[in-house]
Formats: structure tokens, sequence, C-alpha cells
């Protein structure tokens, strides 16, 4: 066996590992640590695919901030995941069959998966002319550009439409009023109080 396979069975092995933990885990503390380590496991396999500049988005976008992100709010909320897990039990059966329809996709995918001959022939630029980085931005911001202005566009509303959706008005608590704030006269805001020697207000 050579090095490349050992490494590429090693990190096959880890991601694998670490996306049953995430989901099987107890403590949802580890169970982002697991997520962790599959991100990094499949950021490896990307490098060894040849992809570093995927693999380097990966480590920096999700395990530097999503999955931290993950950390610090599951540690930092009081929520009560025993409740969550009881309510959880009731959509177990469902849940189960969905994973049997997802695992027989997976397999009629990977019966029918094979190399294509001009594969190789495709690709963004040829071995030698461009790097991985270069080739890939000559793809997206030339061949799919519009595609890739469409997907930003497709974010940008679905986190406007995320935040009109979790956005809550309360009514008890006080909000600044700027406009209010600019055109107050000074003369009602404030009041001199001639206060004596020796006295209070």
């Amino acid at each position: 066996m050579t090095v490349a396979a050992f490494t590429f069975y090693l990190f096959a092995l880890s991601t694998v590992a670490g996306g049953f933990f995430t989901v099987v885990s107890r403590n949802p503390v580890h169970s982002v640590l697991w997520l962790i380590l599959a991100f990094l496991s499949s950021a490896g396999l990307f490098v060894l695919l040849g992809a570093e500049f995927v693999a380097m988005l990966l480590v920096i976008v999700y395990v530097g901030a999503v999955a931290v992100l993950f950390l610090f709010v599951v540690m930092m909320l009081d929520v009560d995941f025993a409740e969550l897990k009881a309510e959880m039990t009731k959509y177990l059966p469902l849940a189960l069959l969905i994973g049997i329809v997802i695992v027989m996709q997976l397999m009629m995918a990977v019966g029918v998966w094979g190399f294509a001959d001009d594969a190789l022939a495709n690709r963004a630029a040829p071995i030698g002319e461009a790097e991985n980085t270069a080739a890939l931005g000559l793809l997206i911001y030339d061949k799919y550009l519009i595609l890739f202005q469409l997907a930003g566009l497709i974010l940008l509303v679905a986190m406007i439409g995320a935040i009109v959706l979790t956005l809550r008005h309360r009514t008890d608590i006080k909000r600044q009023n700027v406009m209010a704030q600019m055109h107050r006269d000074p003369a009602k805001a404030m009041e001199l109080k001639d206060v004596k020697p020796g006295q209070g207000l």
C-alpha cells in the first residue's frame, strides 16, 4: 500500500467516524468537536485530490467560523437537551425511513458511477498552464459568472428572509429613537438647578 492510499483511507475513516459520532453523541459539545474532525478530514481528502484552495476554504470557513460558532452557541445557551431529545424520539420512525431512502439512493449512485473518458480534458486549464486557484477563478468568473452571481443573490435573499422571519419587536424594552434625539430642543431637554451650599437636590 502506497503512502497516498494509506493517507486516503485514514482521512476517509476519520471523516466517516466524525460524521457518525456527530449524530450519535449525547453531549452537544462533543458533537461539535466530532463535526470539526469531520471537516478537517474532508479538507485532507481535498488536498489529496489536488484541490488545495477548496481544502483551505473548508478549514477557514467551516472549521474556523461555522463550527466554532456552533460550539460557542451550544456552550452559552441554556438549552434543555433532554427535552429536545424526548421530542425527537417521536419522529424516530420517520427519520429511519428517510435514512434508508438516502442510503438506497447513495448505493444506486455508486453502482452506476464511473470515470468519463474526457473528464481530464474538460477541466478549467491543463496542468502546468494555471494553478489550482487561478483555474478555479477562471472557471467561476468566466464560464459560470451568471450562475455564480445568481447563487450569491439567492443567498442574500435567504439571509434577508431569515432576518425578517426571526425579527420580533418587543414592547417591554426601551428602544432608541434617533430622529427624536436629533430634533430635540435643548431648552426643553435640559433644566438648570440652583443648588445652594449644604442642600441637596
